[in-house]
């Protein structure tokens, strides 16, 4: 038997992506007792400041911002009760094709090696039974996103534990609900052009390649109100303007892939631990 509890550990790449993709199961486990861990990789300066002044433009201060999300994350930490909160404080590289992605230190730019050997410790020190992030794509083609799987999957390689991974994903007939939505709460929504249409559509996963299906409606509240805590980013504005039912009604059902596993669970399963307990 090992004398550590059951952990969760999920890595993502900035402030706020922990309540988006895995609030709920991040809320939903901490309530089962099992340890959550909550690796954050950049310091999300490329984020919006006060008042949404965006990066690049007059006024932004990427340093502030970057004090002001730190204090964001450890709401949103509180709120789900996440039981160890870890940042690597690398420099968010921004989105792809910005200039900030070629920004000495930042994230983008640090070799997978550096990265994935300070995760590799992390994982040494909490053993975790189940280890959570993006997709080889980082979702939707962000840079920071794609480096958290890059680190991920390479520190993997450097331990000698073997938890089950899982890549976090969206059916694809939620996404078009999503879609619906932006219509129905962003009040300058615009159809977007024919191509990011078809970009559009290649995000997430047919249902039947979809491995894990976890309910997190009874979390609905923390994982809305963690979102909240972040509302300083203009992007969740949108979350936020549905109200806490029909949020949950879209965001309570929490998806993933599962990319190694050691117990032999049946898929299409419903719990991140089966097999583990």
């Amino acid at each position: 038997m090992n004398d550590w509890p059951l952990t969760l550990m999920a890595v993502h790449a900035h402030p706020d992506d922990e309540a988006t993709s895995t609030g709920g199961v991040l809320a939903r486990y901490a309530s089962e007792g099992i340890r959550t861990v909550l690796v954050t990789c950049t310091d999300g300066s490329c984020g919006d400041g006060p008042g949404g002044v965006k990066p690049g433009d007059a006024g932004h201060d990427p340093a502030a911002v970057a004090v002001m999300r730190r204090q964001e994350l450890e709401a949103s930490c509180e709120l789900l009760k996440i039981s160890h909160l870890e940042t690597l404080d690398y420099t968010d590289s921004g989105m792809m094709g910005w200039p900030t992605n070629d920004t000495p230190g930042s994230f983008w730019q640090t070799p997978v090696d550096e990265g994935a050997a300070r995760l590799a410790e992390l994982m040494r020190r909490y053993q975790p039974d189940v280890v959570v992030t993006y997709d080889e794509n980082g979702f939707y083609g962000h840079p920071d996103h794609i480096q958290a799987n890059r680190i991920t999957m390479a520190a993997l390689t450097m331990i000698e534990l073997t938890p089950k991974v899982y890549w976090t994903t969206a059916p694809r007939g939620m996404m078009q609900r999503f879609g619906e939505a932006l219509r129905e709460f962003d009040a300058d929504w615009q159809e977007p052009d024919p191509a990011e249409v078809a970009a559009m559509a290649e995000i997430g996963l047919p249902d039947e390649e979809i491995t894990t299906w976890v309910d997190t409606t009874a979390f609905g509240g923390q994982k809305f109100d963690a979102l909240a805590a972040h509302a300083s980013q203009g992007e969740n504005i949108f979350f936020l303007k549905m109200g806490q039912k029909r949020f949950t009604d879209l965001m309570g059902l929490e998806t993933f892939v599962r990319v190694r596993d050691t117990t032999g669970a049946a898929v299409p399963e419903n719990d991140l631990f089966a097999g583990l307990r």
